[in-house]
């Protein structure tokens, strides 16, 4: 048998090698599923000598319950039909404790393929401690045993860090034959980077002086590719204690740490998802409480302005009065573009044809944007339908188009393009606010000053604006992000500084018909009679039940009021008065309006019901559309929209 300077044989490096692996239980088990052989690690790990466990059946590690469900059978029958098995349970030792365990099983095959056995090594990973090793106990049956594990790169360094053995392991994992790398230095493993920074001597140094050695870092294989290791280093000493070498395991992990570095990327999108989301709460709340305020202002300001045209009221009166009505219109503005971040607005999404759309919007986006600003819009052949509010996506995309503008002060070009994506998991794991599916993607690209990457982390958060005060509010991307939300898409991004930005909102494909199919009322003919008619106000609000009864009145209606859907119900059981209409809140205390118009539908078949919001979320609109045959209008309303409302209802059929 061969010698080499030290004076060990093969088989004896062999032994010592497998004397040093302490923190594995290597054995064969014959086909039948008995022990054949155990190794040192077993016993220390397992509590049995082989005197006692070899002969005795493999399930007898295996706890109750999986002993019950067949495990064992089950492993060693998957090991022999797909080359192997490996897995993570409960393991029970001698004196019945239990351990968590990390399991590999591979068959063992003699020259002419015929299973002649299984290679199983265990691992107890619920605590990691150093233990010696008992000599093997058959040189043939180790050797073949190490030959059989595959999934491990095992092999033995001597004291100067050469390469002495090499397993199938090793080949398969660093892609290097026997021939090719017995006899060359361990380091050849290590990238440049790491060679420069003596981390092959350093970790030998500390096998040497503490036994042992553990990492993780980035290996190199034979054709130059990288894999991220974990990786073991264990000193091997003769009967005096003195250093001959040592045993190496490496395994290659490069998946698992790509999940995790997946994992944590996901974390941060969704955390920055979950910050939108609450500041997108908190904005609805604000503007359903400011639109109530903002009705009763605007209102009055406009009873003001009507009776002062009959008065010979000074310039500055009309002045003032007309400032306040502008202001008041414009924190109502503001108040809708709160709504549209946070998802609360009233949308009627219609199928649309995008390439139509496109076609529509290029005209009018290049007369806004000037003639600096080239505007191009690309549609597809074959391109979905989806299905949005025309009206706001318009909106969305003269918000996009007006920001690029500004971002290209010297002049530049803008272009709007629409594609059919199918998103596979793969895709939807790097966008978690996407679920996986086939989407309509319009893109906005911009050759402006683009985002730093401060500002791409603010962006679609309202008030936030890199402009000067003045300037801007800051709601133009955040209402366009509540809007895409709002439809079921999802919006995204990509923007590096001096090189313009793009800006992708991906709509879910709509399978629906082409055109909907608009309902156009009848003419109604005039009353018959001059009777009036009576209306049911319905609003929590005491300043706007007034300001709105008030109003009603002016215009000749009989008015009845309630502060709740309860006391609205009240009236409602009663024979008389007859109701003509419900005018009311949708957002109320206890019982909300949409509740209280099915219940009055139930009560008086054929009652009008009118519905009047700040904001509505999940009572007359679901899933980003207006409930079907729901009339709404949205806080704050003006006189002349509330009167004309009201009446087009009344006269309807």
């Amino acid at each position: 048998m061969h010698s080499n300077a030290t004076g060990f044989t093969d088989s004896q490096r062999l032994q010592l090698l497998i004397d040093a692996i302490v923190d594995y239980a290597i054995y064969l088990v014959d086909p039948d599923g008995t022990i054949a052989s155990w190794n040192s690690g077993a016993t220390r790990m397992k509590g049995y000598t082989a005197d006692e466990i070899i002969g005795r059946p493999l399930s007898i590690f295996y706890t109750p319950e999986d002993q019950a469900a067949g495990l064992p059978l089950k492993a060693l029958a998957i090991a022999t039909e797909q080359g192997r098995f490996s897995s993570e349970g409960w393991r029970v030792r001698k004196d019945g404790s239990r351990f968590w365990a990390t399991v590999v099983i591979e068959p063992v095959r003699d020259h002419k393929g015929s299973l002649i056995g299984f290679a199983k090594v265990t691992r107890d990973i619920t605590e990691r401690q150093e233990a010696g090793q008992a000599l093997i106990e058959s040189e043939r049956r180790y050797r073949r045993l190490i030959e059989a594990v595959v999934d491990y790169a095992i092999f033995q360094l001597d004291a100067k860090g050469f390469v002495v053995t090499w397993n199938p392991g090793a080949e398969r994992i660093k892609g290097y034959t026997p021939e090719e790398i017995i006899g060359r230095h361990f380091s050849q493993f290590y990238t440049e980077e790491d060679r420069a920074n003596r981390k092959p001597q350093l970790a030998l140094e500390q096998a040497a002086q503490s036994g042992r050695f553990e990492a993780e870092g980035w290996r190199v294989r034979k054709d130059g590719s990288k894999f991220w290791a974990s990786v073991v280093i264990d000193r091997i000493a003769d009967e005096s204690g003195a250093l001959i070498g040592f045993a190496k395991i490496t395994r290659d992990i490069t998946e698992r740490r790509t999940a995790q570095e997946t994992l944590a990327k996901i974390q941060d999108q969704l955390l920055a998802s979950q910050k939108l989301e609450a500041v997108g709460q908190l904005s609805g709340g604000v503007a359903h409480d400011f639109n109530n305020l903002l009705m009763i202002v605007i209102g009055n300001l406009e009873t003001m302005e009507r009776h002062a045209r009959q008065l010979a009221s000074n310039a500055n009166f009309q002045r003032a009065l007309s400032h306040a009505k502008r202001g008041a219109q414009r924190a109502a503005s503001l108040t809708g573009r709160l709504l549209a971040f946070s998802r609360r607005q009233a949308l009627a999404p219609k199928p649309i044809e995008l390439n139509n759309f496109l076609n529509g919007l290029q005209d009018f986006l290049q007369r806004t944007l000037g003639e600096r600003v080239e505007v191009q819009t690309v549609g597809s052949a074959g391109l979905w339908q989806i299905e949005a509010d025309p009206n706001h996506l318009e909106s969305a995309m003269l918000n996009l188009a007006i920001n690029a503008r500004d971002a290209m002060p010297d002049g530049g070009k803008l272009t709007i393009e629409a594609v059919n994506v199918s998103a596979d998991y793969e895709y939807c794991l790097r966008n978690p606010e996407l679920n996986p599916g086939q989407y309509v993607v319009i893109s906005v690209t911009d050759t402006g000053l683009g985002m730093s990457r401060d500002t791409l982390d603010h962006a679609f958060e309202p008030f936030f604006t890199t402009k000067e005060t003045g300037q801007g509010t800051g709601l133009g991307l955040s209402q366009v992000y509540g809007f895409v939300k709002q439809s079921g898409g999802h919006i995204k991004i990509y923007s590096e500084l001096g090189y313009g930005t793009n800006i992708k909102m991906y709509f879910p494909r709509h399978r629906g018909p082409a055109v909907e199919q608009e309902e156009i009322d009848e003419p109604v003919a005039e009353a018959e009679s001059s009777k009036v008619e009576t209306i049911l106000v319905v609003e929590d609000d005491e300043d706007l039940r007034t300001y709105v009864s008030e109003l009603l009145r002016e215009l000749n209606y009989r008015v009845l009021t309630a502060g709740s859907a309860q006391a609205a119900l009240t009236i409602l059981l009663q024979d008389q008065p007859h109701i003509d209409l419900v005018l009311t809140d949708v957002v109320m205390p206890g019982m909300n309006g949409r509740e209280l118009g099915k219940r009055a539908a139930e009560m008086r078949p054929g009652l009008k019901i009118l519905y009047m919001t700040g904001y509505s979320q999940n009572a007359v609109i679901h899933h980003g559309r207006l409930d079907q045959g729901v009339d709404l209008l949205e806080k704050p309303v003006s006189q002349a929209k509330l009167a004309l409302r009201v009446r087009e209802i009344l006269d309807r059929r």
